[in-house]
Formats: C-alpha cells, sequence, structure tokens
C-alpha cells in the first residue's frame, strides 16, 4: 500500500505536529500522502488518535483499511504506541502487515464496528428490555440498558459493564446488561449469525428506548416496537503489524504484565 491519507484527532494538542512530521516521514520512505478529502483515491488510512478517532474513521472511511496510531489513553483499537509510528509506516510501505477483517453489527442502517446499546435514556426508572435470539424468546433485562458487542467491542461498554474479554477472531457476539436489578441476569454469548431482537416492555415511567451505534445516536423508539440488530454483511478492515498478539495488547493495557501472580 502506497497511497495514504490521515485521519486525526485535532482536539489533541500534539495531533496536528505528530501528523506533520509523520506525513513528511511518509513521503521520504516512498509513500504517498493525499489530502482527508481524497479518501477514496487511498489504499490506507492512518488514524491519529484514540479508539474514538478510529470509530469515526470506521464510519468516514468505509471499507478502507485503517491502521491506528495511538495519542490517546487505552488505545485498544489504535494499537500502536508512539515509538513505533514509523515502523508501522515502513511496514505499510512494504506490504509487511495482515489485514484483520473485524465484524461489524448493523442496526438501523447504521454499522457498528464496536456496539450497539439500548439505555433508558432519561428516565429515572430501570427498563424492561426484551431479548429474542433467531425468533426466539431468550430473556427479559430489568436493567439501566443493553450493550450487544462485537468481539472488538467487549474491550469496551460491555467490558466495563461486567461482560467477558472475546477475541478478535471469535465467532460471537455478547449481550451484556447495564446494572441489571437482578443477579440472575448475566452476560450471554452467542453465535455471530444470530439474528436478535429487541424490545421495551413497555410501562409508566419507562416508555422509551435511545439507541446508539458506537456511541453515536440512532433512534429512539417508543412502546413495544422491535429493534433488529445482526452481523453487519461488510467487515471492518484493521492493519496489523507482524507479531501482533491480542494477549500481548489487552496484557499491555488492562496491566496483566504487572500481576504479582507466579
Amino acid at each position: 500500500m502506497h497511497r495514504i491519507t490521515f485521519h486525526v484527532n485535532s482536539d489533541k494538542p500534539e495531533a496536528d505536529s505528530i501528523r506533520s512530521r509523520l506525513a513528511a516521514f511518509a513521503r521520504t520512505i516512498g509513500l504517498t500522502v493525499l489530502d482527508d478529502a481524497s479518501g477514496g483515491d487511498c489504499e490506507a488510512v492512518i488514524v491519529l488518535g484514540g479508539d474514538g478517532t478510529m470509530l469515526s474513521a470506521v464510519r468516514r472511511f468505509p471499507g478502507i483499511p485503517l491502521l491506528g496510531l495511538n495519542i490517546g489513553s487505552l488505545g485498544y483499537l489504535a494499537g500502536v504506541d508512539s515509538p513505533h509510528f514509523e515502523e508501522a509506516l515502513r511496514a505499510l510501505r512494504d506490504d509487511a502487515f495482515t489485514l484483520s477483517r473485524r465484524t461489524a453489527l448493523s442496526v438501523e442502517g447504521r454499522t457498528a464496528l464496536n456496539d450497539v446499546v439500548f439505555s433508558r435514556g432519561n428516565s429515572g426508572q430501570a427498563a424492561v428490555i426484551a431479548l429474542s435470539v433467531d425468533g426466539r424468546a431468550a430473556t427479559r433485562f430489568f436493567a439501566d440498558g443493553l450493550v450487544i458487542a462485537t468481539p472488538t467491542g467487549s474491550t469496551a461498554y460491555s467490558l466495563a459493564a461486567g461482560g467477558p474479554i472475546l477475541l478478535p477472531d471469535s465467532r460471537s457476539i455478547v449481550v451484556t446488561p447495564v446494572c441489571p436489578h437482578a443477579l440472575s441476569s448475566r452476560p450471554l454469548v452467542i453465535r455471530d449469525d444470530s439474528r436478535l431482537s429487541v424490545h421495551l416492555v413497555a410501562r409508566p415511567g419507562a416508555e422509551m428506548l435511545d439507541i446508539f451505534a458506537d456511541g453515536e445516536a440512532v433512534a429512539q423508539v417508543r412502546g413495544e416496537t422491535e429493534i433488529a440488530v445482526e452481523k453487519s454483511s461488510a467487515t471492518v478492515p484493521l492493519v496489523e503489524l507482524p507479531g501482533a498478539d491480542p494477549f500481548e495488547v489487552l496484557g499491555r493495557k488492562l496491566g496483566w504484565a504487572g500481576s504479582s501472580i507466579r
């Protein structure tokens, strides 16, 4: 890949200067740097920021491989840290990488790489949210919300809500209740080719659900309108450098390497 563009989180004070430095370096090693507006002509997008910036790049450059350079905090998606930025660009030039094609979800015509979230919104009461899987009633969650996450998104909101970590190549999705009001409510891991249907069991004081895809508002639904969530027909290609190891990333980001257990 030799034609690249940059997608930058300019809210980061250092982002623009890092972009300028890396763009100059890219040109010296033979890469062609296109303006952001020329994204349709590029072969890869260099994303400078954190995971939020990666998700915005997914929306802006559908189907184009993304290489995430982390200048955020955790950076599960933007997995290359600053000491390795130039090395990553050389790997791109030399085609010394693999593409990890990540599962995405589809809801109401929107694509989500991380998760689809159903929230009780401004209601002061917990919601009763019914879940069906492939047309079969599965369970009801009495909770503040529901997170349906891909393996990629299992380390985001779902993890914070108590869900399990799925490896990127898992052919599964996880359904995690947010602040459930029953000890029996637990995350549910299901096959990623399952078709999910979610609806609110309307009752006084809890009559509406807000729906989000990767943190962006999708819709508000009232009553018992059923919303389908299923695996998207499109995947999201992420550039992975040689030696990429999901366990190493998890250990580094979650501090597992610092464990005192022997």
